[in-house]
């Protein structure tokens, strides 16, 4: 863990109990006098650093030593316009999404998506502030939604398709936005909002899953 997230992150001095002491102590093996970084979702620009002080059987308490401006973040910035999937298949890639760099994924309904899948934004929230501390990401990954693939289109043009067609990615250096659909694709009416030159694969002729797909353009554009 590069960081640890906490609301009391500011102050001279605080102290952890429950879960946190015990990962802290308990796995962790922290002793008096180790330092840590800790970051607060309100000034994600600033790291602070603390020292432990006083370690009880159920308690650990910091003393700030330090705090500096730190603001590490990707880059390149990189949004995904993901048709709706099972949200589980989202949960399972979405950690390594956060440390690759990816900045904003917008869940987008489409004409394939199953209704009852509806991505739970404070579950995924909460993946990402994991995934932030451990890999040590200071800016937080956005989400949102939209209606229909039209309605996206309308709002970034520029979007480039992932989708089955002969044109494949010979270059992801100016790819700032990317369309990837659900599973079964998009269907006829969907691809004559698309135009042509905006819509790419890979070389690999093996089909992809939707999860799959998301990692390897994100590693494409920003690794």
């Amino acid at each position: 863990m590069i960081y640890i997230f906490d609301e009391n992150t500011g102050k001279e001095r605080f102290t952890l109990k429950g879960e946190q002491h015990k990962y802290l102590v308990k796995v962790r093996r922290h002793q008096v006098g180790d330092k840590l970084f800790f970051r607060n979702k309100e000034s994600l620009e600033q790291l602070y650093t603390y020292e432990i002080v006083d370690i009880e059987p159920r308690s650990v308490s910091f003393a700030l030593v330090k705090v500096e401006e730190s603001l590490q973040k990707p880059k390149k910035e990189l949004h995904i316009a993901w048709c709706v999937i099972d949200p589980k298949s989202v949960e399972k890639v979405l950690a390594s999404l956060c440390e690759i760099g990816v900045s904003r994924i917008s869940f987008v309904d489409c004409e394939r998506s199953q209704s009852n899948f509806k991505p739970d934004m404070k579950r995924l929230e909460r993946i990402v502030e994991a995934s932030m501390q451990q890999s040590g990401r200071s800016t937080l990954m956005s989400f949102d939604t939209y209606k229909s693939i039209e309605v996206f289109l309308q709002e970034f043009p520029d979007t480039q398709i992932f989708d089955f067609c002969e044109q494949t990615l010979s270059n992801s250096e100016n790819i700032q936005r990317v369309l990837i659909g659900c599973e079964g694709g998009f269907s006829e009416k969907e691809r004559a909002l698309f135009k042509s030159e905006n819509v790419f694969r890979f070389e690999s002729t093996n089909v992809l899953r939707s999860e799959s797909a998301a990692l390897g353009i994100a590693a494409k554009v920003l690794l």
